[in-house]
Protein backbone atom coordinates (compact mmCIF):
# COMPACT_ATOMS: atom_id res chain seq x y z
CA UNK A 1 0.00 0.00 0.00
CA UNK A 2 2.77 2.14 0.69
CA UNK A 3 4.92 1.26 -1.97
CA UNK A 4 1.49 2.17 -4.25
CA UNK A 5 1.34 5.13 -2.61
CA UNK A 6 4.56 6.51 -3.48
CA UNK A 7 4.50 5.59 -7.17
CA UNK A 8 1.32 7.84 -7.20
CA UNK A 9 2.91 10.64 -5.42
CA UNK A 10 6.61 10.45 -7.63
CA UNK A 11 3.79 10.70 -11.07
CA UNK A 12 2.54 13.86 -9.70
CA UNK A 13 5.64 15.48 -8.68
CA UNK A 14 7.09 14.48 -12.12
CA UNK A 15 4.08 15.35 -13.52
CA UNK A 16 4.09 18.84 -11.45
CA UNK A 17 8.00 19.36 -12.34
CA UNK A 18 6.86 18.86 -16.22
CA UNK A 19 4.48 21.31 -16.53
CA UNK A 20 6.55 23.98 -14.94
CA UNK A 21 9.49 23.07 -17.04
CA UNK A 22 11.80 21.64 -15.14
CA UNK A 23 12.93 19.09 -17.88
CA UNK A 24 12.60 21.14 -20.75
CA UNK A 25 14.83 21.74 -23.44
CA UNK A 26 16.69 25.59 -23.12
CA UNK A 27 18.11 27.66 -25.24
CA UNK A 28 20.52 30.25 -24.76
CA UNK A 29 19.60 33.53 -26.68
CA UNK A 30 21.65 36.95 -26.47
CA UNK A 31 21.49 40.33 -26.49
CA UNK A 32 23.70 43.73 -26.14
CA UNK A 33 22.36 47.09 -24.91
CA UNK A 34 24.07 49.92 -23.83
CA UNK A 35 22.22 49.98 -20.48
CA UNK A 36 21.37 46.76 -18.08
CA UNK A 37 18.44 49.15 -16.97
CA UNK A 38 18.02 47.41 -13.64
CA UNK A 39 17.74 44.42 -15.13
CA UNK A 40 18.82 41.18 -13.26
CA UNK A 41 19.31 37.96 -13.52
CA UNK A 42 16.45 35.75 -13.31
CA UNK A 43 13.92 38.00 -14.56
CA UNK A 44 11.22 36.89 -17.03
CA UNK A 45 11.87 36.74 -20.80
CA UNK A 46 8.53 37.34 -22.67
CA UNK A 47 7.75 37.12 -26.32
CA UNK A 48 4.85 39.86 -26.62
CA UNK A 49 4.17 39.86 -23.26
CA UNK A 50 3.72 35.93 -22.84
CA UNK A 51 6.42 34.26 -21.06
CA UNK A 52 8.71 32.25 -22.66
CA UNK A 53 12.17 32.16 -20.30
CA UNK A 54 14.41 33.74 -17.75
CA UNK A 55 17.32 35.57 -18.10
CA UNK A 56 20.55 33.64 -17.27
CA UNK A 57 23.14 36.09 -16.71
CA UNK A 58 23.53 39.94 -17.10
CA UNK A 59 26.96 40.93 -17.46
CA UNK A 60 30.02 43.48 -19.62
CA UNK A 61 30.41 42.74 -22.80
CA UNK A 62 34.17 44.13 -23.15
CA UNK A 63 32.72 46.01 -26.41
CA UNK A 64 33.77 49.31 -27.04
CA UNK A 65 30.84 49.83 -29.19
CA UNK A 66 28.42 52.15 -26.80
CA UNK A 67 25.40 49.97 -27.93
CA UNK A 68 27.08 46.47 -26.79
CA UNK A 69 28.34 47.44 -23.30
CA UNK A 70 26.06 44.72 -21.76
CA UNK A 71 25.26 41.44 -22.59
CA UNK A 72 22.29 39.76 -21.83
CA UNK A 73 21.93 35.84 -21.78
CA UNK A 74 18.44 34.81 -22.20
CA UNK A 75 17.32 31.18 -21.33
CA UNK A 76 14.36 30.45 -23.62
CA UNK A 77 12.33 27.24 -23.55
CA UNK A 78 13.06 25.33 -26.69
CA UNK A 79 9.65 25.15 -28.22
CA UNK A 80 9.55 28.90 -28.77
CA UNK A 81 12.52 29.51 -31.12
CA UNK A 82 10.06 28.31 -33.75
CA UNK A 83 7.71 31.38 -32.78
CA UNK A 84 11.28 34.32 -32.93
CA UNK A 85 11.63 35.69 -36.17
CA UNK A 86 15.11 36.63 -36.72
CA UNK A 87 14.37 39.99 -37.22
CA UNK A 88 12.47 40.83 -33.93
CA UNK A 89 13.83 43.25 -31.05
CA UNK A 90 14.56 42.84 -27.50
CA UNK A 91 14.01 45.63 -25.13
CA UNK A 92 13.57 46.67 -21.20
CA UNK A 93 9.89 46.46 -20.07
CA UNK A 94 7.87 46.42 -17.12
CA UNK A 95 4.32 46.59 -15.70
CA UNK A 96 4.05 49.81 -14.23
CA UNK A 97 6.58 52.03 -12.96
CA UNK A 98 7.72 50.11 -9.99
CA UNK A 99 7.36 46.89 -11.16
CA UNK A 100 10.22 44.37 -11.96
CA UNK A 101 12.14 44.95 -15.09
CA UNK A 102 11.86 42.18 -17.82
CA UNK A 103 13.25 41.53 -21.19
CA UNK A 104 10.29 41.77 -23.58
CA UNK A 105 10.79 40.16 -27.46
CA UNK A 106 8.85 42.17 -29.70
CA UNK A 107 8.39 39.82 -32.35
CA UNK A 108 9.20 40.77 -35.95
CA UNK A 109 7.75 39.80 -39.11
CA UNK A 110 10.40 37.37 -41.10
CA UNK A 111 9.54 34.26 -41.81
CA UNK A 112 12.98 32.77 -40.84
CA UNK A 113 13.33 32.45 -37.24
CA UNK A 114 15.36 32.17 -34.63
CA UNK A 115 17.82 29.00 -33.59
CA UNK A 116 19.80 28.25 -30.34
CA UNK A 117 22.61 31.11 -29.80
CA UNK A 118 21.14 33.38 -32.26
CA UNK A 119 21.92 36.82 -31.42
CA UNK A 120 18.73 39.19 -31.05
CA UNK A 121 18.91 43.30 -32.00
CA UNK A 122 18.18 45.56 -29.29
CA UNK A 123 15.55 48.06 -29.31
CA UNK A 124 16.21 51.55 -27.13
CA UNK A 125 13.98 51.85 -24.04
CA UNK A 126 14.39 55.05 -22.61
CA UNK A 127 14.75 54.70 -18.57
CA UNK A 128 11.98 55.86 -16.37
CA UNK A 129 14.36 58.73 -15.25
CA UNK A 130 14.68 59.70 -18.54
CA UNK A 131 11.53 60.31 -18.88
CA UNK A 132 11.08 62.40 -15.81
CA UNK A 133 14.17 64.20 -16.63
CA UNK A 134 12.65 65.08 -20.60
CA UNK A 135 9.14 65.70 -18.94
CA UNK A 136 10.66 68.35 -16.44
CA UNK A 137 10.41 71.41 -18.32
CA UNK A 138 7.26 70.23 -19.14
CA UNK A 139 5.66 69.66 -15.82
CA UNK A 140 7.49 73.43 -15.35
CA UNK A 141 5.67 74.89 -18.18
CA UNK A 142 2.53 73.15 -16.42
CA UNK A 143 2.79 74.36 -13.12
CA UNK A 144 3.34 77.91 -14.38
CA UNK A 145 0.04 77.44 -16.34
CA UNK A 146 -1.84 76.64 -13.67
CA UNK A 147 -0.57 79.07 -11.48
CA UNK A 148 -1.75 81.44 -14.08
CA UNK A 149 -4.83 79.91 -14.00
CA UNK A 150 -5.42 80.38 -10.02
CA UNK A 151 -4.68 84.09 -10.49
CA UNK A 152 -7.11 84.34 -13.46
CA UNK A 153 -10.03 83.00 -11.42
CA UNK A 154 -8.38 84.82 -7.96
CA UNK A 155 -8.94 87.80 -9.72
CA UNK A 156 -11.99 86.57 -11.32
CA UNK A 157 -13.58 86.03 -7.66
CA UNK A 158 -12.35 89.35 -6.56
CA UNK A 159 -14.79 91.14 -8.76
CA UNK A 160 -11.85 92.32 -10.77
CA UNK A 161 -11.53 92.66 -14.34
CA UNK A 162 -14.44 92.83 -16.73
CA UNK A 163 -14.95 88.94 -16.59
CA UNK A 164 -15.18 89.83 -12.39
CA UNK A 165 -17.22 92.61 -12.43
CA UNK A 166 -19.76 90.63 -15.02
CA UNK A 167 -20.13 87.75 -12.30
CA UNK A 168 -19.90 90.40 -9.19
CA UNK A 169 -21.36 93.94 -10.16
CA UNK A 170 -24.85 93.42 -12.12
CA UNK A 171 -23.58 97.01 -13.74
CA UNK A 172 -21.86 95.63 -16.34
CA UNK A 173 -24.48 92.87 -16.74
CA UNK A 174 -26.59 95.42 -17.37
CA UNK A 175 -24.57 97.20 -20.05
CA UNK A 176 -23.86 93.92 -21.84
CA UNK A 177 -27.53 92.98 -21.73
CA UNK A 178 -28.02 96.97 -23.28
CA UNK A 179 -25.92 95.62 -25.80
CA UNK A 180 -27.22 92.49 -26.54
CA UNK A 181 -30.98 94.23 -27.16
CA UNK A 182 -29.38 97.08 -29.17
CA UNK A 183 -27.70 94.22 -31.92
CA UNK A 184 -31.01 92.57 -31.23
CA UNK A 185 -32.83 95.49 -32.26
CA UNK A 186 -30.66 96.13 -35.34
CA UNK A 187 -31.04 92.66 -36.79
CA UNK A 188 -35.13 93.23 -36.47
CA UNK A 189 -34.60 96.60 -38.60
CA UNK A 190 -32.35 94.53 -41.05
CA UNK A 191 -35.07 91.96 -41.22
CA UNK A 192 -37.74 94.58 -41.61
CA UNK A 193 -35.30 95.80 -44.59
CA UNK A 194 -34.94 92.53 -46.26
CA UNK A 195 -38.99 92.09 -45.74
CA UNK A 196 -39.70 95.33 -47.59
CA UNK A 197 -37.19 94.10 -50.46
CA UNK A 198 -39.50 91.57 -50.36
CA UNK A 199 -42.78 93.04 -51.24
CA UNK A 200 -43.66 95.21 -53.98
CA UNK A 201 -44.59 98.37 -51.81
CA UNK A 202 -41.56 100.46 -52.41
CA UNK A 203 -39.42 101.07 -55.19
CA UNK A 204 -36.95 98.95 -54.74
CA UNK A 205 -39.10 95.96 -54.32
CA UNK A 206 -40.70 97.00 -57.48
CA UNK A 207 -37.33 96.89 -58.70
CA UNK A 208 -36.82 93.53 -57.24
CA UNK A 209 -40.48 92.13 -58.83
CA UNK A 210 -40.88 93.93 -61.92
CA UNK A 211 -40.63 90.62 -63.64
CA UNK A 212 -37.74 91.61 -65.39
CA UNK A 213 -39.19 94.64 -66.74
CA UNK A 214 -36.24 96.30 -65.87
CA UNK A 215 -34.04 94.17 -66.54
CA UNK A 216 -35.41 94.16 -70.19
CA UNK A 217 -35.31 97.94 -70.51
CA UNK A 218 -31.78 97.76 -69.84
CA UNK A 219 -31.21 95.09 -71.95
CA UNK A 220 -32.64 97.11 -75.05
CA UNK A 221 -31.15 100.37 -74.31
CA UNK A 222 -27.70 98.39 -74.87
CA UNK A 223 -29.57 97.12 -77.35
CA UNK A 224 -29.70 100.55 -79.16
CA UNK A 225 -26.49 101.37 -78.03
CA UNK A 226 -24.72 98.41 -79.97
CA UNK A 227 -26.93 99.19 -83.25
CA UNK A 228 -25.95 103.15 -82.66
CA UNK A 229 -22.15 101.95 -82.13
CA UNK A 230 -22.53 99.44 -85.68
CA UNK A 231 -23.92 102.21 -87.79
CA UNK A 232 -21.10 104.34 -87.00
CA UNK A 233 -18.31 101.50 -87.24
CA UNK A 234 -20.55 101.01 -90.86
CA UNK A 235 -20.03 104.46 -92.55
CA UNK A 236 -23.54 105.34 -91.84
CA UNK A 237 -24.96 109.15 -90.35
CA UNK A 238 -23.23 112.12 -89.66
CA UNK A 239 -21.29 111.00 -86.80
CA UNK A 240 -19.89 107.97 -88.94
CA UNK A 241 -19.18 110.26 -91.79
CA UNK A 242 -17.44 112.79 -89.47
CA UNK A 243 -14.88 109.61 -87.36
CA UNK A 244 -14.35 108.02 -91.13
CA UNK A 245 -14.54 110.61 -93.90
CA UNK A 246 -10.92 111.94 -94.56
CA UNK A 247 -12.28 114.90 -96.35
CA UNK A 248 -14.35 115.77 -93.28
CA UNK A 249 -11.44 115.22 -91.15
CA UNK A 250 -8.84 117.68 -93.76
CA UNK A 251 -11.59 120.49 -93.43
CA UNK A 252 -11.60 120.28 -89.65
CA UNK A 253 -7.58 120.39 -89.70
CA UNK A 254 -7.45 122.66 -92.41
CA UNK A 255 -9.61 125.22 -89.87
CA UNK A 256 -7.60 124.76 -86.99
CA UNK A 257 -4.64 125.69 -89.03
CA UNK A 258 -6.39 129.14 -90.11
CA UNK A 259 -7.40 129.72 -87.05
CA UNK A 260 -3.97 128.63 -85.40
CA UNK A 261 -2.77 131.44 -88.04
CA UNK A 262 -5.06 134.08 -87.09
CA UNK A 263 -3.95 133.85 -83.46
CA UNK A 264 -0.55 133.93 -84.95
CA UNK A 265 -1.29 137.14 -86.68
CA UNK A 266 -3.08 138.41 -84.13
CA UNK A 267 -0.23 138.10 -81.37
CA UNK A 268 1.99 139.65 -84.29
CA UNK A 269 0.00 142.78 -84.20
CA UNK A 270 -1.44 142.57 -87.56
CA UNK A 271 -4.72 143.78 -88.49
CA UNK A 272 -7.17 145.80 -86.99
CA UNK A 273 -7.35 142.54 -84.41
CA UNK A 274 -3.79 142.38 -83.34
CA UNK A 275 -3.63 145.98 -83.31
CA UNK A 276 -5.75 146.72 -80.81
CA UNK A 277 -3.88 144.33 -78.14
CA UNK A 278 -0.25 145.31 -79.58
CA UNK A 279 -0.38 148.31 -80.98
CA UNK A 280 0.83 151.28 -77.59
CA UNK A 281 -0.37 154.27 -79.27
CA UNK A 282 -4.15 152.98 -80.21
CA UNK A 283 -4.04 152.01 -76.53
CA UNK A 284 -3.45 155.39 -75.18
CA UNK A 285 -5.55 156.91 -77.80
CA UNK A 286 -8.49 154.52 -76.48
CA UNK A 287 -7.07 155.27 -72.96
CA UNK A 288 -7.63 159.07 -73.74
CA UNK A 289 -11.03 158.87 -75.24
CA UNK A 290 -12.19 156.89 -72.11
CA UNK A 291 -10.84 159.88 -70.15
CA UNK A 292 -12.73 162.65 -71.95
CA UNK A 293 -15.97 160.35 -71.63
CA UNK A 294 -15.49 160.09 -67.69
CA UNK A 295 -15.00 163.90 -67.87
CA UNK A 296 -18.21 164.55 -69.76
CA UNK A 297 -20.19 161.99 -67.65
CA UNK A 298 -18.87 163.53 -64.54
CA UNK A 299 -19.81 167.70 -65.82
CA UNK A 300 -23.43 165.53 -66.80
CA UNK A 301 -23.90 164.62 -63.37
CA UNK A 302 -22.77 167.79 -61.62
CA UNK A 303 -25.47 169.31 -63.78
CA UNK A 304 -23.25 171.46 -66.55
CA UNK A 305 -23.70 171.72 -70.08
CA UNK A 306 -27.29 171.25 -72.01
CA UNK A 307 -27.51 167.45 -71.84
CA UNK A 308 -27.02 167.97 -68.21
CA UNK A 309 -29.96 170.61 -67.94
CA UNK A 310 -31.87 168.01 -70.34
CA UNK A 311 -31.33 165.29 -67.91
CA UNK A 312 -31.65 167.20 -64.54
CA UNK A 313 -33.87 170.17 -64.93
CA UNK A 314 -37.43 169.37 -64.56
CA UNK A 315 -38.49 173.04 -66.27
CA UNK A 316 -36.59 172.53 -69.07
CA UNK A 317 -37.90 169.06 -69.77
CA UNK A 318 -41.25 170.28 -69.43
CA UNK A 319 -40.69 173.10 -71.88
CA UNK A 320 -38.88 170.35 -74.47
CA UNK A 321 -41.86 168.20 -73.80
CA UNK A 322 -44.43 170.92 -74.38
CA UNK A 323 -42.45 171.52 -77.53
CA UNK A 324 -42.62 168.15 -78.60
CA UNK A 325 -46.72 168.18 -77.91
CA UNK A 326 -47.03 171.24 -80.24
CA UNK A 327 -44.55 170.36 -83.00
CA UNK A 328 -47.18 166.52 -82.89
CA UNK A 329 -50.19 169.06 -82.74
CA UNK A 330 -48.78 170.81 -86.09
CA UNK A 331 -48.04 168.34 -87.36
CA UNK A 332 -51.75 165.95 -87.02
CA UNK A 333 -53.03 169.53 -88.11
CA UNK A 334 -51.16 169.77 -90.96
CA UNK A 335 -52.15 165.73 -92.15
CA UNK A 336 -55.71 166.54 -91.33
CA UNK A 337 -55.90 170.14 -93.93
CA UNK A 338 -52.71 170.55 -95.63
CA UNK A 339 -54.86 173.27 -97.51
CA UNK A 340 -55.10 175.44 -94.84
CA UNK A 341 -51.56 175.76 -94.84
CA UNK A 342 -50.74 176.26 -98.01
CA UNK A 343 -53.38 178.91 -98.50
CA UNK A 344 -51.69 180.94 -95.84
CA UNK A 345 -48.40 180.37 -97.68
CA UNK A 346 -49.67 181.92 -100.76
CA UNK A 347 -51.35 184.89 -99.51
CA UNK A 348 -47.72 185.98 -97.67
CA UNK A 349 -46.72 186.09 -101.50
Amino acid sequence: MAIAAFIILAFLIFFMVGNLGVFREKANVYTFMNDAQSVDEGSDVRLNGILIGKINKVELSGSSDPTRVIRIVMEVDDQYLGSIPVDSQAGVGAANILGTKFINIKKGQARETIKAGAELPSSVTPELQDIFEQSSSTLAALQLTIKKINDIVNTVESGRGTIGELLVDDTMAKKLLAILDSAQATINEANHVVASLNSDQNSIGRILHDNNELYGQVHQGLTNINEIIDKVNSGNGTIARALNDPAIYDQARDSLMQLHDILAGIQAGQGTLGKVIKSDELHEQVKGTLAQVNTLLDKINNGQGTISQLLNNPSLYESFDGTTREMQGLLKDFRANPKKFLHIKLGLF
